[in-house]
């Protein structure tokens, strides 16, 4: 057996970390979060669930992934195993794949819009309409026809995607498909380190010419006072604390698997303590600072602070593909600010999409001893097959992201966290994570660790399962169904390779 990649160097390993970690949610869902929820008030239950769940997570995260790793495995049906000697660990641990592979199929599809804007955006190819005084909706309707032209999110059951959409779809899945084969070295760590100097270089470009932006509606200093100013009212409303501990708990793709695929690559005494401390800082860094200070403020210096609030409120998509198009539009050198947001964007996506890719493809490696490139073509194909659910079939991507991307990796980081520091043995999970590391934890994380991130975490799950999950359970439309037998499908599939492997594992062994 070839011995397993390992990272060329610790910079890179903590690039590619913040890499997974930095994506569009954090331009994209923080801002639209934070407004919608308290504005700065926001910030007291988000830091408070970051010390709670999200860093100890984060610490459990990469010592599962690295205690697996010296043992020659990758993903989580493996390594729950050798934690947990029960028939149904594997099972639990088939999580750590669906959940990575479900949300890569439609993630890399939203990824290329963000690479067909910054183009289009280039070339002038977008829309440019003189903004007038009057109702913003109005002014901002032919930027969202745009959208949905593109994309073909209109009406009907039946998406139509324009050919330039699906052209730059196909370039990413090629871009996607050439790193991955590289490997985890000479394709994501290279990756990593081009990508998010250059992704926070540019972030700090457009963050001063956002705070610089006035206009006869507003600043931008008023839309960060929009933003940030405490709503003290909201703190005591668990809707806030909910909506704060998940997305501290989503930014930093916790409960995806692939921090715990990357960090199989380390080896036994590589330190994780202060890495994965770092790798986080760099998230929220990206996160606050940089996604708290373009979107929004923006808005509001264009459109004035009740519209900015408005255009919060409408999702994430307008605001990157409608309102900020909008603005670039009616500035000087607005071509170029605008492919610099969406090329900003699509470099986060990019090294996010590796690396929720990377599980299956390790699965793959590890557990059925394939060839690298073979493993990628194979994962990439099937990958290729699936995006044309979300891509064609109305509804299909809410669906698939509300149970991959929302629900199941919120129960997946609580089976892990359970089963690290409970099934396995408390001691020797402390000194996993402890073992080689350049920071030794205060003790408390323990107890944080074994007590309150699990008890925080199976709140979540509770207020998922008992406030959010039957309004999903009565969707009736038939594209829902659709995207749903498409996803038992996936999971189904799932399983009998993991069982089918463990049963030529125990075979090998007779």
């Amino acid at each position: 057996m070839a011995a397993r990649e390992r990272w060329a160097s610790r910079i890179g390993l903590i690039l590619a970390m913040a890499g997974n970690a930095v994506g569009l949610g954090n331009f994209l869902r923080f801002p639209t979060q934070a407004a919608q929820n308290g504005g700065g008030v926001f910030m007291i239950p988000y830091m408070i669930s970051l010390i709670l769940i999200a860093i100890p997570l984060m610490w459990v995260e990469w010592a599962i992934g690295r205690y697996g790793g010296v043992r020659g495995h990758g993903t989580t049906p493996a390594i729950f195993r050798l934690l947990w000697h029960h028939p149904l660990a594997k099972y639990v641990g088939v999580l750590g794949l669906f959940v990575p592979f479900v949300v890569s199929c439609y993630y890399v599809y939203i990824e290329s819009w963000t690479l067909g804007y910054a183009v289009m955006s280039l070339l002038g190819m977008l829309p440019k309409i003189p903004a007038t005084a009057g109702d913003p909706e109005a002014y901002l309707a032919p930027y969202r026809d745009f959208l949905a032209h593109y994309t073909g999110m209109g009406e009907g059951d039946i998406f139509r995607p324009s050919p330039i959409a699906y052209a730059f779809f196909l370039i990413t899945m090629v871009m996607n498909i050439y790193i991955l084969i590289k490997g985890i070295s000479g394709g994501i760590e290279k990756l990593a380190k081009v990508a998010m100097p250059l992704l926070f270089f540019l972030a700090v470009i457009l963050m001063v010419r956002v705070i610089t932006l006035e206009t006869p509606n507003g600043s931008a200093v008023q839309g960060l006072n929009f933003l940030w100013e405490p709503k003290w009212s909201e703190l005591a409303n668990p809707k806030v604390w909910l909506a704060a501990a998940g997305q501290v708990f989503f930014t930093l793709s916790l409960g995806f698997g692939a921090i715990i695929t990357y960090a199989s690559y380390l080896k036994r005494n590589d330190d994780l303590t202060l890495s994965a401390l770092t790798a986080s800082s760099l998230n929220e860094l990206a996160e606050v600072v940089l996604g708290g200070s373009i979107a929004i403020p923006a808005a509001a210096a264009f459109f004035g602070v009740a519209a900015a609030q408005t255009i919060a409120a409408s999702g994430a998509f307008n605001l990157a593909f409608v309102s900020l198009p909008a603005i670039f539009a009616n500035i000087p050198l607005g071509q170029v600010f605008g492919f610099i947001w969406f090329i900003l964007l699509f470099f986060a996506g990019l090294t996010s999409s590796v690396a929720i890719t990377q599980p299956v493809i390790a699965f793959l490696e590890d557990e059925f001893r394939l060839d690298r490139r073979l493993a990628v073509l194979i994962t990439m194909f099937v990958l290729f097959g699936i995006a044309h659910v979300p891509i064609f079939l109305a509804g299909a991507l809410d669906e698939m992201d509300f149970w991959a991307g929302t629900f199941f990796v919120v129960v997946f980081a609580l089976c892990e966290v359970l089963i690290f520091f409970w099934a396995f043995s408390p001691s020797a999970a402390w000194a996993e994570i402890n073992r080689g590391g350049f920071i030794k934890l205060p003790r408390i994380f323990f107890y944080i660790m074994r007590y309150v991130t699990p008890a925080f975490l199976a709140l979540i799950t509770a207020w998922w399962l008992f406030k959010v999950l039957p309004g999903y359970l009565a969707e009736s439309r038939w594209t829902a169904w659709v995207a749903r037998e498409v996803l038992v499908s996936i999971m189904a599939l799932f399983c009998f390779l993991v069982y089918y492997q463990d049963r030529r594992r125990r075979r090998r062994k007779k």
